[in-house]
């Protein structure tokens, strides 16, 4: 099957066909294109997608990813930049590996096929000025033929008359045969001309067209081959990313089966234990027995008391609420002694190793400039020793001012991790304190659990009330005759009383109890005759004298 042979006469519609097979290359090359766009700004969603979601640093929500199912979510959404890279990977290499080498050879397939047609139309210009070179000698023929053959008509006319002369008809005798000749010399001219037509023509549409029709039939099937291979590298493109596109989604699934559901329980717990035990029973209080109650049995109220109590209180609080216990909505103490134990000590605990990262920086830091003035030292034209000594000094305090920082919150920590009660103690009655420190306020009341070390925290906006309220407190102790003593306490922890109405005590320091917790988690102590006041229940260990008049009974 051959163009030149079975097409011979299909010039033109073969020249509209192979300019077909160049706006198909094009198509196919703009439609690779648009794909590479496509993917691009796929990609570029996906990384968007992906950061707009990754957690901020510095942020409550970076502290969140300590979790493994938010773990999980992080790779996913790291895999995802990963899986984003793969489509800008597969652009990349369409542009280069398809587009740009298919808009290359459609340059030089239009050359070629620009200089094949060029061929073609210069061997038909050839052929059609051979024929016109043909068709004038057989007109000349024809015409010299048809004047021979007058002339010869006039001679025998000439030649029958015997009134024309004989020099008319020799005349005309030699007319004839000089048109006689004249057609002879066309005749032979037609026939060489001729003979040359037919061997141009037979050249022309078994060896010239053939030839380039030949040539453009192998250029068409390079473009048909060419194109096959491209739709071939389009998929293989695709199919290159595929193992690393499975390896994301692999580690997808890899992250999910790492969620540890108890493992983000025990976070929760780690993130949110106060270190307090939960309290203790509430104990059973017979009245039926004769025993002469005082102000304190009541919280701060008798006939006089109680009506203040409902004007400061408003009615809503349902325990008993000192005024001198606040609730912190200042600053954080340097110490954390506002939060409990456990958040405490792990408060602390990152404070000493962020320090002692600071520590090392330091350090780092001056070990450099000591080298660098070892080598000015050595070398002086590369710099003044003396110049360093300046920074190096300013390093050197801060380092010694950073240790200094370093060992006050390890002091302060070694002091939690000392006082933290054991789990296992279950003699340690822990009131609802804390519990009350996260819900809402109560009027112009409210109260917080004190810290193991003793610290307190005070409001501005309560100060007139405390003062009235401890003017009503001490007005009834200064009234009241004192109470008698219903068991013993030994003191768990140091607590330094600052506030009115409270008692300092030290650490494993005997006292004896006069009044018991309400449930506010205050207990009420006294060392001597002239000391007295309230302490945190957690803070110490209660030995209840169960013959004591006033003493509780248990449930």
């Amino acid at each position: 099957m051959s163009w030149g042979i079975e097409l011979w006469d299909q010039f033109d519609n073969l020249e509209k066909h192979t300019q077909w097979g160049i706006d198909i290359l094009e198509k196919y090359i703009k439609f690779v294109k648009e794909r590479t766009e496509i993917e691009l700004s796929y990609a570029k969603q996906l990384r968007n997608l992906s950061k707009k979601y990754q957690p901020k640093k510095n942020s409550k929500e970076e502290e969140e990813y300590r979790y493994t199912a938010c773990k999980a979510f992080l790779s996913t959404l790291n895999e995802m930049n990963d899986y984003a890279g793969q489509h800008e990977v597969i652009s990349e290499n369409m542009t280069s590996q398809i587009i740009v080498e298919l808009a290359r050879y459609v340059q030089e397939l239009k050359q070629e096929r620009k200089s094949h047609f060029h061929d073609g139309r210069k061997a038909q210009q050839h052929i059609e000025t051979c024929w016109k070179q043909l068709e004038s000698s057989k007109r000349r023929f024809e015409r010299d033929c048809k004047e021979a053959d007058r002339a010869q008509q006039y001679f025998e006319k000439m030649d029958a008359d015997i009134n024309v002369t004989k020099a008319d008809v020799e005349k005309a005798r030699q007319q004839a045969q000089t048109r006689h000749q004249m057609a002879e010399d066309s005749k032979a001219d037609y026939s060489s001309i001729l003979q040359k037509f037919n061997h141009e023509q037979h050249a022309y549409y078994h060896t010239h067209i053939p030839s380039i029709f030949q040539k453009i039939q192998e250029m068409e099937e390079r473009r048909i081959v060419r194109i096959g291979e491209s739709v071939k590298t389009y998929a293989e493109l695709d199919r290159q990313v595929i193992p690393i596109i499975g390896k994301c989604l692999d580690g997808i699934v890899k992250a999910a089966e790492s969620i540890d559901p108890k493992n983000d329980s025990q976070l929760v717990v780690e993130a949110y234990k106060s270190g307090f035990e939960p309290p203790g029973d509430i104990e059973f209080e017979d009245y039926t027995q004769p025993m002469k109650r005082t102000v304190s049995d009541n919280s701060l109220s008798n006939s006089r008391g109680e009506g203040k109590s409902e004007l400061k209180f408003g009615g809503k609080s349902k325990g008993k609420l000192w005024p001198f216990i606040k609730k912190n909505k200042g600053a954080t103490p340097e110490d954390f002694s506002n939060l409990p134990p456990e958040q405490r000590r792990k408060k602390l605990q990152q404070k000493v190793d962020e320090l002692n990262k600071e520590i090392q920086k330091e350090m780092d830091q001056r070990d450099a400039i000591t080298k660098m003035k070892d080598v000015y030292l050595k070398n002086p034209q590369m710099g003044d020793p003396a110049s360093l000594d300046h920074k190096l000094a300013e390093v050197s305090q801060n380092i010694e001012k950073l240790r200094l920082e370093t060992q006050k919150f390890e002091a302060w920590l070694a002091e939690v991790e000392g006082r933290l009660p054991a789990r296992s103690d279950q003699a340690r009655r822990q009131s609802g304190m804390y519990e009350a420190q996260n819900a809402p306020s109560v009027n112009n009341c409210a109260q917080d659990r004190e810290s193991p070390d003793g610290s307190y925290t005070e409001e501005q906006s309560q100060e007139s009330e405390v003062k009235v309220l401890a003017t009503d407190f001490d007005d009834e102790f200064d009234d009241e005759e004192p109470l008698p003593a219903i068991g013993t306490c030994k003191a768990l922890y140091t607590f330094e009383g600052q506030n009115e109405g409270t008692i300092s005590v030290v650490e494993g320091e005997t006292l004896y109890v006069i009044e018991e917790d309400k449930g506010d988690g205050w207990t009420r102590i006294r060392r001597n005759e002239d000391e007295e006041g309230y302490v945190p229940t957690s803070y110490v260990e209660v030995y209840l004298d169960k013959n004591a008049k006033g003493a509780k009974t248990y449930i």
